[in-house]
């Protein structure tokens, strides 16, 4: 799905180092005992599935702290232990559901790097992005050149990887989903895609229950302002990439008053205007990256239109004979996934994709099944983590329609106009169509009586395209805009000098830059 790209290159690091059609008609019911009916009619929201109520053991969820309101909540301490590189853990509990506190909680699992320079300026908190990614991993490498006076504190969002995490089923299982062909171009095809998707949604309720009822990115701001309190802090202070800035700009909508300095980079579509779509941002970096091939002379094509000619001979090869490479198979959906994976890194991905594309044209795809495996959550021993499966209950639970599986195949023809490479190949989102939760009520999101908020865009970011940024600048009443002018997902951290100076002078010293300031 598309917005299984929303996430921080760290999650992708490590791949650094290997070296239009018709909307079909509407597919069979699935398998027998399945409580589901496909809608013959667009827009009609009538295929999601009713499962039968379940009370499945979760971790991390427990009996919720006495008392109806937040007292017992705010009361908790945080106690630090030390973890790995140098770093302190904590875990705390916070209302599975607000409205009702007492009756269970979650657990957060919390991760403090420690200032190391006086005068204290109290905590900062980070989000990777994902949804799903964890803000624990992202403490050890995150940027802290200039921010010396800060304790850097990440969380993994409830529904994340040790914060009652959201449970679905086995490896097997989800190395036989991402081997289906998400982009398909037959009705057999389509029938197993939407088969699929069921059998995924139907697993997380089974194994996760409520859980996927309260996961929602306006509990997990909740959360954070539970945790801001817990520290002791009087604002908030953030810095969120990707679907962290969803995280950011939903705590200034619902917390003006104690919003401190927040740091917005590679913003998220916050507006309602699906104008311009993710897989748009991921054909603009691979044109980027075809340009400077072909200007290079590789050996994928000597103009920008061969090389892309090239990848896409390679995708569609693929649909019919996945290449076999040690012991995997690289379908044509993974094969997508594999190429999206090394444009989080801009320009410095592009040799590794170069080589990797070449390989795979050459019969071996190790490398973009590394890479896909790192965008999915896989890991080497095929061990799935909780990402694979919170990004889709999150963004489920987050979604602002609900409708059914025939306009997903509407808006799958509508996505490959927009962008004919990702647009085509990333499929028609059926997760969402058949989730068996309804979404959460979303908010309209403007941030009125914040302080200055900081919102950076790349303008060649491949998972937030640029334009979402401006927009977000725009829609926030206290907004500030600045661009950067370059590749890859993500800017602040030592990939323009001028960003990091504007990111690190507004934390430390409050210094607002002129809005719409452009760095190259």
């Amino acid at each position: 799905m598309p917005s299984a790209f929303r996430l921080s290159a760290l999650l992708l690091a490590a791949a650094l180092a290997l070296t239009a059609c018709d909307a079909p008609t509407p597919a069979p019911t699935p398998q027998a005992g399945a409580r589901i009916h496909l809608s013959a009619v667009p827009g009609v929201a009538v295929d999601r599935p009713v499962l039968p109520d379940v009370n499945p053991t979760v971790p991390g969820l427990v009996a919720g702290l006495p008392g109806g309101d937040l007292t017992a909540y705010i009361a908790q301490k945080l106690t630090w232990t030390g973890c790995a590189d140098g770093t302190q853990c904590a875990v705390v509990l916070a209302p599975l559901d607000y409205a009702n506190p007492a009756e269970k909680a979650v657990t957060l699992s919390v991760r403090r790097k420690a200032a190391t320079a006086t005068p204290r300026l109290g905590t900062l908190f980070i989000n990777p992005g994902g949804p799903g990614a964890s803000g624990k991993d992202e403490v050890a490498s995150f940027a802290t050149k200039g921010l010396e006076q800060y304790d850097i504190v990440g969380w993994d969002p409830r529904g994340v990887g040790d914060s009652t995490p959201v449970r679905c089923y086995g490896d097997a299982q989800a190395d036989a989903f991402n081997n289906l062909d998400l982009s398909p171009d037959t009705e057999t095809e389509r029938a197993t895609l939407v088969e699929g998707a069921y059998d995924l949604a139907r697993s997380c309720w089974e194994n996760s229950g409520s859980l996927l009822e309260h996961i929602s990115t306006v509990e997990t701001v909740r959360d954070l302002d539970l945790l801001r309190q817990l520290v002791g802090d009087r604002q908030l202070h953030f810095f969120g990439y990707s679907y962290g800035t969803q995280i950011g700009a939903t705590y200034a909508e619902l917390f003006p008053a104690n919003t401190g300095r927040l740091v917005l980079d590679a913003a998220v579509n916050i507006t309602d205007n699906d104008d311009v779509i993710q897989a748009m941002g991921f054909d603009l970096a691979l044109g980027n990256f075809a340009a400077w091939c072909a200007q290079k002379k590789c050996e994928l094509g000597s103009s920008k239109q061969a090389v892309l000619d090239t990848i896409t001979t390679l995708f569609d090869r693929l649909d019919g004979r996945p290449l076999r490479s040690g012991g995997r198979t690289l379908t044509q959906s993974l094969a997508v996934e594999g190429v999206a994976a090394f444009l989080y890194f801009g320009t410095q991905g592009w040799p590794s994709l170069e080589a990797s594309i070449a390989s795979a044209v050459d019969g071996n795809g190790s490398n973009l099944l590394r890479a896909s495996s790192f965008l999915i959550g896989r890991d080497e021993n095929g061990h799935y983590g909780s990402l694979f499966y919170s990004l889709q209950a999150i963004s489920c639970l987050d979604s602002d329609t609900d409708t059914g599986v025939l306009h997903a195949d509407v808006v799958w023809k509508e996505d490959a106009g927009k962008a004919p490479i990702f647009g085509k190949y990333f499929g028609p989102q059926y997760g969402c169509a058949l989730w068996p939760v309804r979404p959460a009520r979303q908010l309209d999101i403007k941030g009125t009586g914040a302080k200055p908020l900081l919102v950076i865009g790349g303008t060649g970011d491949n998972a937030t395209p640029y334009q979402q940024a401006v927009a977000m600048a725009k829609q926030l009443t206290s907004g500030v805009l600045v661009t950067y002018e370059g590749n890859g997902h993500g800017t602040f951290g030592g990939k323009s000098a001028c960003v990091d100076r504007i990111v690190v002078a507004y934390l430390v010293n409050g210094a607002v830059p002129a809005d719409g300031v452009r760095c190259t």
